[in-house]
């Protein structure tokens, strides 16, 4: 069995839609992290507030990419089958839970900012899993590596707007470590999967081989930061975000190709049978 060299990269979604995952991932990772410094008494107001302001932008990206903005209303009309749908729902209580925070004190809405927020973050990586014509996106590892990837930019975000005490540092690098091993595994899963070459070539680009290494340099310098008390850990939060915002553009924008039609059989002219193509 053969791919014929027909497969094409998509022109559905471009920058914005791949802003809707930075803002979004990024956001609902810091509201996850913000909520449990809220529950173990911090002040989280700002870092809660700029989480917010991330899922917010995002979202307004995706109005922007809609061919008929004023239409953009129906996507609240199809939450059994959409999860775009239901990712424009849960944002709705999430910002009100944030707001009200912001507004009136802790209460008892960290809980429930959390629960949202991941919430938020597992509809964004249904929607890419959801792309069945996109191999790269429909991809099984697709889910943990874009919900470890929005905790660990999350998580860098909080070590820059919020604490880089030794607890936040260590919640930054396990974020990290679990988006490093969610990478390799969603690699080799499309390698397995026999993804098409230019998403392969993609991924292997001097482009994404110099966010693979800032994303490891982010790493490194967190964890060079929980065992020496100098101050690197806001440069690898730093490192950690833009890394993840690079892969998430690469992903959407350059790697999303179509999978070209499969020929079992190899037509012969005339009389002749036709023959199964090696694989």
């Amino acid at each position: 069995m053969r791919q014929i060299i027909t497969a094409k990269r998509q022109g559905f979604w471009d920058l914005r839609a791949a802003g809707n995952f930075i803002g979004g991932g990024t956001g609902a990772g810091l509201l996850m992290v913000s909520a449990v410094a809220a529950l173990t008494g911090r002040d989280a107001t700002i870092p809660l507030a700029a989480g917010l302001c991330c899922v917010m932008v995002g979202l307004s990206l995706v109005w922007l990419e809609i061919g008929k903005p004023w239409r953009a209303l129906n996507v609240f009309f199809h939450p059994q089958t959409s999860w775009m749908t239901r990712e424009g729902i849960v944002a709705g209580p999430l910002a009100a839970s944030v707001a009200a925070y912001v507004a009136f004190g802790p209460m008892a809405l960290p809980p429930v900012i959390f629960g949202l927020s991941a919430g938020f973050l597992y509809c964004q990586a249904r929607i890419l899993k959801a792309s069945r014509g996109i191999p790269a996106w429909k991809q099984p590892e697709i889910m943990p590596f874009i919900i470890a990837t929005g905790l660990a930019e999350g998580a860098g975000a909080y070590l820059v707007l919020g604490e880089a005490s030794t607890v936040w540092i260590a919640i930054a690098l396990a974020a990290a470590l679990a988006r490093e091993t969610a990478w390799r595994a969603y690699r080799r899963g499309l390698v397995r999967g026999k993804a098409p070459a230019g998403t392969l070539e993609c991924l292997d680009s001097p482009a994404a081989r110099t966010l693979r290494a800032a994303q490891l340099a982010g790493l490194v310098l967190i964890l060079t930061a929980l065992v020496v008390p100098i101050p690197l850990a806001a440069l690898g939060g730093s490192l950690a975000m833009a890394s993840g915002w690079g892969i998430k553009i690469l992903l959407v924008t350059k790697a999303a190709f179509t999978r070209g039609p499969v020929i079992r059989q190899t037509p012969v002219r005339g009389r002749g049978v036709s023959r199964a193509v090696e694989a």
